[in-house]
């Protein structure tokens, strides 16, 4: 523990777990911070309606993210020492990604003739699909992978705030739904236009050709295919939720679901942080590299148990003072949904630290798209009769399904275990 200690703060890991926490903090506790104020102005039924379109923006967000977040992290993680392939990393995933917008865009347009709330709100879908593009094509990716993350500490934290305060000036009555997507997809926006610029200036740019999109296209599917059914239980509940039941259930749900989340996120440096190292190591320091993993398997699987165990008992004060009186039924939504902070720390620091790390993203992936069909078979069945509670549960057993199947595929795969100096022959060969 001593000597992995060591390394943590003389390979900078410390250093950049700590800007990286700085992002988090702003990231959920800003929120934290808004939703108590949009949801006493803007009502249960104004905040429901934020929620849906703030949850389509996320669903369309992932299909231009297309899973970068974990392939192309990794790839630079591994390439950041030669400028030409580097560059090409860049040029195909920034084509890759303004193609995946222009088919979110025509996707839209054409839901908005069929489904009624798109229809009836279609400047709602017009700003939601700005939100979806600023934060679908956000270059994280290269910054983590770079192990940089001091730059996207500075602009999410910038760009967060003015959004903030911006919804805390200008959003004053429950007609000003509108406003706050165009706030926050303004604000967004000119964060990555700010990364991109700064990106510019430590990397090469090259314009994609076809081979370079479809590169970046294959090696993202898989993780596309894990992020994608994740938000058939995580990103697009609200959503979902809203074709079975009224705005004002929808906030019932949404309030309790994004202060958990919140909540929950403040751990996500942890799997960051280790995500880029891990990649690295696992080819060519294997013992080191298992070590390093499980160290962040007890701090992830910590943070989550004592996250799970505040919302729990805090739950009652947390609606009051999160959402306003009026938000009384969420308080049961929230006490189920405490249960969610371990089952995602499970699912990071099995899934995201080790299995992904070793290029297992097959098994991740097959295992949250069975969890993803669970999850919408489940809300057809308990949502009708249990409105917001039962999709609470429908979130809570896929979540479950999730933690199950990755700790029984890494304890039934002799390759793979949490064991110094074991791992995969092709990753201890440095394949």
């Amino acid at each position: 523990m001593r000597e992995t200690l060591r390394e943590l703060v003389g390979e900078g890991l410390l250093q950049n777990a700590m800007a990286l926490w700085t992002v988090q903090f702003f990231r959920k506790t800003i929120p934290l911070i808004t939703i108590p104020y949009l949801a006493r102005v803007l009502g249960p039924e104004g905040w429901g309606l934020v929620a849906i379109f703030q949850s389509l923006a996320a669903c369309l967000a992932l299909l231009m993210e297309f899973g970068f977040e974990l392939s192309a992290t990794r790839e630079v993680a591994r390439c950041r020492q030669s400028r030409e392939r580097l560059a090409e990393v860049i040029a195909g995933v920034f084509g890759a990604q303004a193609t995946m917008a222009a088919g979110a865009v025509v996707l839209t347009l054409l839901a908005s003739q069929w489904v009624p709330i798109l229809r009836h709100h279609q400047t709602l879908t017009a700003f939601s699909l700005l939100l979806a593009v600023a934060d679908g094509c956000n270059p994280t990716w290269f910054f983590v992978g770079m192990e940089r993350m001091g730059v996207v500490a500075a602009v999410e934290i910038c760009s967060k705030s003015v959004a903030a305060m911006a919804i805390f000036v200008l959003i004053r009555s429950d007609g000003d739904v509108t406003t706050v997507l165009a706030l926050q997809g303004v604000a967004h926006l000119a964060g990555i236009v700010v990364a991109v610029w700064i990106m510019s200036r430590q990397a090469a740019f090259r314009l994609p050709s076809p081979r370079l999109i479809r590169e970046a296209l294959t090696a993202g599917w898989p993780m596309f295919v894990m992020r994608s059914a994740e938000s058939l239980y995580g990103l697009g509940n609200a959503f979902i939720l809203g074709f079975f039941a009224s705005p004002t259930v929808v906030g019932y749900f949404a309030g309790p679901e994004k202060i958990t989340r919140a909540l929950a996120g403040l751990s996500n440096p942890i799997r960051q942080t280790l995500y880029p190292r891990l990649s690295r190591l696992l080819h060519t320091a294997p013992e080191q590299g298992s070590r390093l993993a499980r160290l962040g398997m007890f701090i992830t699987l910590l943070s989550g148990l004592a996250t799970g165990l505040g919302i729990f008992v805090c739950a009652p004060l947390l609606v009051r003072i999160g959402l306003g009186p009026q938000f009384a039924p969420a308080v049961t939504v929230l006490r189920l949904l405490a249960i969610l902070p371990p089952l995602l720390a499970v699912m990071q620091s099995v899934g995201m630290q080790w299995l992904l790390p070793l290029g297992r993203e097959q098994v991740v992936s097959r295992t949250v798209l069975a969890a993803g069909v669970l999850n919408l078979l489940l809300v057809f069945v308990l949502v009708p009769p249990f409105k917001h509670v039962g999709m609470a549960w429908a979130v809570l057993c896929s979540e479950a399904f999730v933690a199950g199947a990755l700790i029984f595929a890494v304890r039934h795969d002799g390759h793979h275990k949490f064991s110094a100096g074991r791992c995969a022959p092709a990753v201890c060969a440095g394949d």
